[in-house]
């Protein structure tokens, strides 16, 4: 029997480490109890026609498991919890739901938060980055104040811990050790659940342990101008 194959980097800066979006896959792989392998890229590589074949935004990660090939993390988290009976409900409405909260993670929440990862370090230095703060981070406690609001006293959101709080964990903690989270201490506690399960570790772990690579040329120039903004 073959293992799924799973592509992520062999470097990123050390702000992006234990965030790519790889952990997603290999978390729920580890909820499967499911070996899997990497093809590491470097930074770069991912853009090379190659890589692109299976991922045509040329990002990470992508996942092959003989003769099919996915990309998009949601996608993939998805695909293996139906394949393998894990994190998903039998009775039909509670996996909708389950669904549901996968979705309202990937296209609810995060995009305000990664609209603000653009402004603080990818696009830092340009002119229109530091005006639009204020109003990213508005929409972020909004989102924040909705999940919270909703997700109430339960343990996760809709019975037992399922792919819509993966990945809803997976994006909250994103922004791990900000005022923006703290001011919710239902989402910190949330979030601590979910980290703490033995599958988010060991995919933690393994994410960290491939960071082995060389940051491309360039870098160093890029990260001095950073520090000096």
């Amino acid at each position: 029997m073959t293992r799924p194959v799973i592509t992520a980097f062999d470097w990123v800066p050390d702000f992006a480490k234990g965030q790519v979006r790889d952990l997603r896959v290999r978390w729920i792989l580890e909820e499967a109890g499911q070996p899997y392998d990497v093809h590491y890229l470097s930074q770069g590589a991912q853009k090379a026609p190659a890589h692109r074949a299976l991922q045509p935004f040329g990002q990470v990660p992508t996942y092959q498991d003989g003769d099919l090939t996915l990309f998009e993390s949601g996608a993939i988290v998805l695909h293996v919890a139906q394949r393998h009976g894990v994190l998903l409900p039998t009775d039909p409405a509670s996996r909708a739901r389950a669904t549901e909260w996968l979705f309202a993670a990937l296209n609810t929440v995060e995009p305000p938060i990664m609209d603000h990862a653009v402004a603080t370090l990818f696009e830092r230095d340009e002119p229109w980055s530091k005006p639009r703060l204020p109003a990213i981070e508005a929409r972020i406690a909004e989102r924040l104040g909705e999940v919270a609001a909703r997700l109430g006293d339960r343990p996760w959101f809709d019975g037992d811990f399922s792919i819509g709080d993966l990945m809803m964990v997976a994006v909250l903690r994103i922004m791990e050790g900000s005022d923006l989270l703290a001011a919710h201490p239902t989402l910190t506690a949330y979030v601590e659940r979910g980290t703490a399960r033995p599958a988010f570790r060991r995919a933690l772990a393994a994410q960290m342990a491939g960071f082995t690579g060389e940051p491309p040329a360039g870098y160093a120039e890029w990260a001095a101008k950073g520090e000096q903004a």
